[in-house]
Parts: C-alpha cells; sequence; structure tokens
C-alpha cells in the first residue's frame, strides 16, 4: 500500500500515506512505542525545531492601530508578507504551466495525487513569489532579477560573485496556475475571476494554436485582461530555424488579439533557461492593479479546505479554510464575516433557499506567512470557526466572503446583454473548418460564470442580444458584472461568449 505513495513528494495531499505510517507503527516490537498516525512535516520551513530561524520579517501594525488610507499596494510591511497581484498561468495542457511556476517560485502546485499520476493540473494551482532587483548598477539586466519563496527576508545579499549589492524587493506575486485540459475549462475560467495579468505557455515542440490556447486568449479577453506575457516554453528541443518560424507563427496567432503587442519570452522553465526575462518583464510590463482599500472587503472564494487530519484529537480541530483573492478592501483579524450564498436547499414547493453562513476571522494566512490584516490582491487563507464540513473539497468555491451585512444581493434569476463569439474555439467540423456559434434558444441550458461561480443556466426568454436566465444555483454579485457564457458540444462545455448583467430577481436569504 505505502509502495504507491512514498515515490510522491512527502507533502502530497493522499489518504494512503497517513494509514501506511500507523501501519508501520502497528507491526513494530511491542516495548517501541507505537508511531502517531499522523506524519510529522519534512518540510524545514513548517518545523518546529527551535534552532531553525526563519527570516525576520517587518511587524505587521496592529488592526485597531490600522489606517487603511495610508496603505498601497507596495507599502513595506505589506508586500513583505503578502502577495498584492495576481498572476495566472493559461494556455494548451501540456505546454508547462505548472513548470513556470516551478521554476518561478519553487513551489510544486500539483499536490494532488491523482494530479500526479495523470501528469496534469486538475484543480486551480497557487504559488507566492517574491521577486528581487539587484542594487548594484553594474549587475546587468536581466540577471540582476531574481525571485524566492514567500518567506524569503527582504534584504537579501545578491548572489553574483563580486557582485556585493542587495537584493531590493519589488514585487510579490501569487501564481494562479490554470488547467490546460479542455473538460477543466469551467476550472480555468473560475481562476481568471482573480487575474490580474497573465502569462500565456506556447510550446515550440507544437504547431501554434493549439485549441486551449486560443480558448483561453479569448477567456482572458472576456475577462478584459490585457496584460499578458507570451512564453515560448520548450526552446530546448528545437533547431534554430523552426524557433524562428515558430515565433513567426506566434506573432500571426496574436495579431489583432489583446495580446497583440505583448512581449514573447523564448524559455525552457524545465532547465530555467532565461526565467530572469521573464522575471524583468513582470516587473516591468505589468504594473500593480489599482486597488481600493477603503471600501468593504469582497473575496472571491477559488478554493475551500478541511485542514484537520485524520484522527486529530477534538481540542486541535480548526475551523474550515477559505481560499481566494479579496478584490477590494481590508480584512482584519477578529473580524465577524458572512459567506453567501451559503447553504442552498429547496423548500417543499421546489423553490430555492439560501442560509448565509456567518463565523469570525481566526487566522489568515499568506502561505506560510501570517498575517494580522489582508489587502486586495494576492490569494489569502482565511481561518474561521465555520464547520470544517462546509468547507472540505472545495465546498465554498463560487461563493463570495465579507463583513457581516455588507455583501451584495443574491440573484436566482438574471437577464443579461450578450455577445457570441462567431465560432466556436478548438472545435472543428468535419471539412476542417471552425464550427459557427449557433444562437440562444428557449429553454437551452448553458453554463455561466459569475465570478468563481459556476453554474446552469436555463435561457428562459431571449432577443436580439438581450436574454433572462434562471440560474440552477444562486449567485451573489453585482449588476454591471461580467460573465462567460459555455456550450455543451460534444460532452464539453465550450466557451460561446460573453454577457453583462442589466437586472436580476434576488432571493432574500433565510437567517433562521
Amino acid at each position: 500500500m505505502s509502495a504507491n505513495g512514498d515515490k510522491y513528494d512527502p507533502d502530497i495531499e493522499s489518504d494512503s500515506d497517513a494509514e501506511s505510517v500507523g501501519e508501520v507503527g502497528a507491526g513494530a516490537a511491542p516495548e517501541k512505542p507505537l508511531k502517531p498516525a499522523l506524519k510529522k512535516s519534512s518540510n524545514p520551513m513548517t518545523s518546529t525545531d527551535p534552532t531553525i530561524q526563519r527570516p525576520p520579517l517587518p511587524p505587521q501594525t496592529d488592526p485597531k492601530d490600522l489606517d487603511v488610507n495610508t496603505l498601497t499596494p507596495l507599502t513595506p510591511e505589506i508586500i513583505a508578507r503578502q502577495a498584492t497581484i495576481n498572476i495566472g498561468t493559461i494556455g494548451h495542457v501540456a505546454h508547462g504551466k505548472s513548470t513556470v511556476v516551478k521554476a518561478i517560485s519553487g513551489v510544486q502546485t500539483v499536490r494532488f495525487k491523482n494530479e500526479l499520476i495523470r501528469n496534469i493540473t486538475i484543480k486551480l494551482g497557487y504559488a507566492n513569489a517574491k521577486i528581487y532587483q539587484c542594487d548594484n548598477k553594474a549587475c546587468p539586466r536581466p540577471t540582476c532579477y531574481r525571485s524566492y519563496k514567500s518567506d524569503k527576508e527582504v534584504d537579501p545579499p545578491c548572489e553574483r560573485e563580486g557582485c556585493g549589492g542587495t537584493y531590493r524587493l519589488l514585487r510579490h506575486v501569487s501564481f494562479v496556475d490554470c488547467p490546460g485540459h479542455d473538460i477543466l475549462m469551467s476550472t480555468m475560467l473560475s481562476g481568471a475571476a482573480v487575474m490580474d495579468a497573465a502569462l500565456l505557455l506556447i510550446a515550440g515542440n507544437e504547431s501554434c494554436p493549439q485549441p486551449q490556447t486560443s480558448e483561453h486568449l479569448a477567456a482572458i479577453e472576456i475577462m478584459k485582461l490585457d496584460k499578458i506575457i507570451i512564453l515560448q516554453n520548450k526552446v530546448d528541443l528545437m533547431r534554430q530555424e523552426a524557433a524562428e518560424q515558430h515565433y513567426q507563427s506566434i506573432l500571426k496567432f496574436i495579431r489583432g488579439t489583446v495580446a497583440g503587442k505583448s512581449p514573447i519570452i523564448p524559455i525552457s522553465a524545465q532547465l530555467k533557461f532565461n526565467i530572469d526575462s521573464v522575471l524583468d518583464s513582470i516587473v516591468n510590463t505589468i504594473p500593480i492593479p489599482p486597488r481600493d482599500f477603503t471600501l468593504d472587503p469582497y473575496m472571491i472564494v477559488i478554493r475551500s479546505f478541511d485542514v484537520n487530519k485524520p484522527g486529530a484529537e477534538i481540542h486541535e480541530l480548526k475551523g474550515g479554510v477559505a481560499g481566494g483573492s479579496i478584490l477590494h478592501g481590508v480584512l482584519k483579524l477578529g473580524d465577524e464575516i458572512e459567506i453567501r450564498p451559503g447553504i442552498v436547499t429547496r423548500d417543499e414547493k421546489g423553490a430555492l433557499q439560501c442560509k448565509p453562513i456567518f463565523s469570525r476571522i481566526v487566522s489568515l494566512n499568506s502561505e506560510a506567512n501570517d498575517l494580522k490584516y489582508a489587502v486586495p490582491g494576492g490569494l489569502i487563507g482565511v481561518g474561521t470557526r465555520i464547520d470544517p464540513t462546509l468547507c472540505r473539497a472545495d465546498r465554498l468555491v463560487g461563493h463570495v466572503l465579507g463583513l457581516k451585512g455588507r455583501l451584495p444581493e443574491i440573484y436566482s434569476e438574471i437577464e443579461i446583454n450578450f455577445y457570441l463569439l462567431r465560432r466556436l474555439l478548438g472545435v472543428r467540423t468535419a471539412d476542417g473548418k471552425q464550427a459557427k456559434v449557433a444562437k440562444l434558444s428557449k429553454n437551452e441550458v448553458i453554463m455561466v460564470n459569475i465570478g468563481s461561480t459556476s453554474t446552469g443556466a436555463k435561457v428562459s426568454a431571449h432577443k436580439n442580444d438581450a436574454a433572462k436566465l434562471i440560474l440552477t444555483t444562486p449567485a451573489c454579485t453585482n449588476i454591471g458584472e461580467k460573465v462567460a457564457l459555455s456550450r455543451r458540444i460534444e460532452k464539453h462545455w465550450r466557451l460561446i461568449g460573453w454577457a453583462t448583467i442589466v437586472a436580476g430577481v434576488t432571493l432574500e436569504p433565510t437567517t433562521s
């Protein structure tokens, strides 16, 4: 049983590992003490050994004394502990998205056993990285840029021989690693809801564009993302002439799209070749997005967890954790929060009911760094007192978290103005042409992505470019929000267009 589990990383989330350790202890000689059922963490950064000193990070202001008007996304006490910009990795399956994130951040985003066995990303991966630049003017570009994990100290010495300079922290980035598989398009759209910029990966050893390359590019165009860096990956597998031809095919593909003026950087993610140029480009071409710290906090949940291990004692049990990105406002320790739509049920007549979840924030984390308050940008883990069964296995994905009583309305029906793509991306007809997108028809069921919510929707009425949709599960959103529309074609959900919410039927939450 354990032979299968041992060949992977010790931090893979797997059930069989804990069992195998327990069996070893049970079969040992009687005079030896039994081993605990839980593995000790092998990660030195999280180990409780007193001899290991964590690098000191600047202290955070106490939440009671915090003046949000003085904060910016580049304030040293914020950027040292928390990422303030989200960058997504998008592109076709097996083009190297997770490998690029690992090359930059040092974090393996593929954590689940079934993902490792099949070698594809299934759930949204996430990893933080700090990007530094050497302050010695003699240190040449792009080698003066360097990235580390998010718990690195603020001013480490430059690692170039004979330089003598000091690295200065410029950016703290959160990577949202999207799956490239066509079946997982809705997961990619959930990730696109929190992105500020994107790295589009195109593998040099395959023709350009591949189906999901064009589908993902259309998806981020819908989300109004125009900060894109194109990475021509796997150049170590190509001759120079082939690489130049492939570069020309990328130029032809992006002409007239939102990525038309984006830089194209040749890299090899596996060999970490030219990664410093990618860091240079992230710092110099992607501006820090404007953030409003003074509004009420509004966080989109894209992952949720039960962090309790099997066999934990009752007094060790922790509440559920919601992971996501704050769009505006500041969350602080001790805040009373509400999660909408919450628990969705149907009454005897079949009408939808939803019961928001109320709780209190007991911890805030950005990877290994503890926070006293969290600002917009970057992926944050919010520890609560919610029953962990409500959070396990991503059950809160698509919900919205904010202060109690300050969140937007919950909608069960929406009216939209939509725009359909002319042709289906990634689907070809028998004669090799791209299939056309058929118009919406009454009573058709499509998929709607509102923020990180993926829900089915029945078209109850449509006229010209307006339609009324009845949602299968209610969504907490604002009027004017952009949504993506997908249709089921050949057993896969395919992106067919986008829409703007103009009105809707609200659902009054029950508080009993």
